[in-house]
């Protein structure tokens, strides 16, 4: 008897000792852990937070201060604070407005007589104006209109999906119906009718690439509630009463938002690319507003001789990119239970 009591005793703590494992593979701690131990997620997130930082840095200038002016970058901070003033890194307006200038220590092979200037680190554009300042207020239109968008998409994209996935019957067929009629007009075509409608400004350009991109988040998380539904859990809350609202809201969505939030992460990085798209077409920010599809967009002229011009923007979307990419990625293999086992 001591024995079988003994031997129960060991699978009583060798089951707790399982389900440990198996609660300590859930939850968020578990989850920042894994994206702790992911090198391309911490180098996402890296670029994420100092593009953040930018943006912000660019947001507070803009309403408050105007360090960053146009026309020049290092210069103007030697304006506005008197003990740099007399250093070089000030000059009169009337050089700062020199069109065309190379990157600092290079020279332009058509301007042989205008060097890059340390006031001017990336050049000046084909108006005079500093490419680096451009660049930081341009962050600050990227990372507002990738996170809004995506915010539009997935909040309308999460409703969507989950009234459906839940009700189901007539419900699930009309919702998803208008769902695939979007997907069924070709994306761009449909933003640029939407703006076209609406208006070329760059809110407009926001809200139709976020309706555009319902679809995605309303399929996605669909076929996750299809399954989440069907669990113990929502059974008892039916069977105590509670509303399908409170349902929907306290249960099937936070059991079924890993994988749009993983798609959200990805899906910054799109729209930035798409609304960059969209300004290089002449919709979404008009000039003189800085965004980097507009800096593309005024350099195609100036690819050969002056490759800068288009470099710099490139990298900066490129860079923006690839950062949200990485970080969607490691959320994805932190938040994948079969990666995880």
């Amino acid at each position: 008897m001591a024995t079988n009591t003994s031997t129960s005793t060991e699978f009583d703590v060798q089951d707790g000792e399982a389900e440990e494992k198996v609660e300590a593979r859930v939850g968020l701690r578990y989850t920042l852990s894994q994206v702790r131990r992911d090198p391309t997620a911490i180098a996402g997130l890296f670029i994420i937070v100092v593009t953040t930082v930018v943006a912000f840095v660019a947001f507070v200038d803009s309403t408050v201060f105007g360090f960053l002016s146009d026309y020049a970058f290092f210069a103007n901070l030697g304006v506005r604070q008197y003990w740099l003033a007399e250093t070089f890194w000030y000059s009169p307006l009337s050089e700062q407005a020199e069109t065309l200038r190379p990157p600092y220590l290079l020279t332009n092979e058509l301007y042989p007589n205008q060097p890059g200037t340390l006031e001017h680190p990336l050049g000046t554009d084909d108006r005079g104006r500093d490419i680096l300042s451009r660049l930081f207020y341009g962050t600050q239109i990227a990372i507002t209109v990738g996170i809004v968008s995506t915010g539009i998409a997935m909040i309308l994209g999460t409703l969507v999906g989950a009234v459906a996935g839940y009700y189901g019957g007539w419900i699930d067929d009309a919702l998803m119906r208008a769902a695939e009629t979007l997907f069924a007009i070709p994306f761009l075509v449909l933003v640029i009718a939407f703006m076209a409608a609406f208006g070329r400004e760059l809110m407009y350009a926001m809200i139709g690439v976020g309706i555009a991109t319902i679809p995605t988040f309303a399929r996605l998380i669909r076929s996750r509630v299809l399954s989440v539904r069907e669990e113990d859990f929502i059974e008892a809350a039916r069977a105590a009463g509670v509303r399908d609202r409170n349902i929907i809201f306290r249960h099937i969505i936070p059991n079924s938002f890993a994988p749009v939030l993983v798609q959200a992460t990805l899906q910054v990085g799109i729209n930035i690319l798409i609304i960059a798209g969209l300004s290089f077409l002449g919709y979404g920010a008009q000039p003189p507003t800085p965004s980097w599809g507009q800096m593309l967009a005024d350099s195609r002229q100036y690819m050969l001789p002056n490759p800068w011009f288009s470099i710099w923007p490139g990298i900066a979307i490129l860079v923006t990119v690839v950062g949200f990419n990485l970080l969607g990625d490691g959320l994805r293999d932190a938040l994948d239970p079969r990666i995880n086992n």
